[in-house]
């Protein structure tokens, strides 16, 4: 029942949260491989060709959001999300008019950077920012729209190359959402400006009680430490050995689960799996990714983030161990199963543990930085992956390379939680 209460009291910034992580697809990998068999037969470029300008593109995206991220920070979030809905659009409306393979790259960096950088940067960074107390259920909420994404737009972008071509229907799509994106979201963020007042007063409040724990200051009698460094800003986070052996962790999954999206193709060719029966067992993905965005809001809010953050790989070991043991077509069903439990999970866990870690203030600027991390192992695992198949790797000797890197990513994140926090600095 309190479930539901806080859904209806907040079911329009909610939405917004959904709104936002749903129409993030269009920048994502899974959406834009799709397309890869067509632009790779008008451009003639080989896997590893198409896979060096999505590095190119994507590891720009990435570095330029450790800047673009902050303005989330500065500038009030309606007018952010104006902007990168704005970006999205005419991102997707380039993408219908790339004129020669060289041009791959400064498209590809335009969808990366608006759709799966800014438009989830915008929608999780919203979310924990303005929740406390219930902030995992927030971001759990509000990440069903990237599961929702893989359910509904991979199919919808086959069926209009077909009836359209690639080219037209990127065009189509970047039309459809000028008629509506921004409008809605503007709709659903009816209202904001009273529940930023509220932010800004508690996170003023919780500043005021950080500086009186200052060197040279008296501490307010009962204060705890965690509550005096809730409001790290990014150049203190930087000097926290913490901080790495938690980006080490969490960029494991983009890794990995970017370069098997991308390369769908060839390993359902190596496991004897049609496309089709592929294409279909990405169901499996959404309902993994929902169960598990579900599962662990309640749970973060009950027990902390912190606490839980180990345990969203497991089901990437899973998903490893199934390429490396199994052909039956049901493995398909099995492994994109894990992947999206550990997606979904990983997505709301690392959602709601920044803040725990590091406060609210520069939520913006911190996030955007971890997510360049993401994105910049997002752009490096297409070309790796495409150079080992080139070479004639083995998926099964991939996935035990995906193993190992787990194993460590795992004992990374316990490591992290070992080690205590370095005393507070101030600037």
């Amino acid at each position: 029942m309190a479930y539901l209460q806080f859904l209806f009291k907040n079911r329009r910034f909610l939405s917004f949260g959904v709104l936002i992580a749903f129409f993030s697809a269009f920048g994502q990998t899974f959406f834009i491989a799709v397309f890869g068999p067509d632009i790779r037969a008008e451009f003639g470029l080989s896997h590893g060709g198409f896979g060096a300008y999505y590095a190119m593109g994507t590891a720009a995206s990435g570095l330029c959001l450790i800047w673009a991220g902050k303005l989330i920070d500065r500038f009030d979030l309606r007018w952010v999300t104006a902007l990168v809905c704005g970006a999205l659009i005419l991102a997707c409306a380039n993408m219908a008019l790339v004129p020669a393979a060289w041009a791959l790259a400064p498209a590809l960096f335009a969808l990366r950077l608006s759709g799966q950088g800014l438009m989830s940067h915008t929608a999780m960074t919203s979310m924990g920012r303005y929740f406390e107390a219930e902030r995992g259920r927030a971001v759990s909420i509000a990440i069903l729209g990237f599961p929702l994404g893989v359910a509904v737009f991979p199919a919808l972008a086959v069926w209009l190359s077909t009836m359209l071509g690639w080219r037209m229907a990127w065009a189509a799509i970047a039309a459809a959402l000028a008629l509506f994106l921004i409008p809605l979201a503007l709709w659903l963020l009816k209202g904001h400006s009273i529940r930023h007042r509220f932010f800004l007063a508690r996170t003023a409040t919780e500043t005021d009680d950080a500086d009186r724990d200052r060197p040279g200051t008296q501490k307010t009698p009962g204060m705890t430490t965690e509550a005096a460094r809730r409001q790290w800003t990014r150049a203190e986070v930087v000097r926290d050995p913490r901080f790495y052996l938690l980006c080490f962790a969490i960029t494991a999954p983009s890794f990995i689960v970017t370069g098997l999206f991308f390369h769908q193709a060839h390993l359902a060719f190596a496991k004897g799996w049609t496309l089709t029966w592929m294409a279909s067992a990405f169901v499996a993905y959404t309902v993994g990714a929902i169960g598990a965005n579900l599962a662990f809001g309640p749970l973060i809010d009950r027990y902390g983030a912190r606490r839980l953050l180990p345990f969203y790989l497991y089901p990437l070991v899973l998903a490893c161990l199934t390429i490396i043991l199994f052909d039956h077509p049901l493995a398909a069903v099995a492994l994109t199963l894990f992947l999206g439990l550990s997606s979904g999970g990983g997505q709301t866990l690392i959602g709601a543990a920044w803040p725990e870690f590091y406060g609210v203030l520069h939520l913006g600027a911190i996030r955007a930085l971890v997510m360049s991390m993401g994105v910049g192992a997002s752009a490096l695992s297409p070309v790796t992956l495409g150079w080992l198949i080139d070479q004639g790797v083995a998926m099964e000797a991939m996935a035990l390379g995906f193993l190992v890197y787990l194993v460590l990513a795992i004992a990374s994140i316990l490591a992290a939680l070992a080690r205590p926090a370095p005393r507070y600095a101030a600037e």
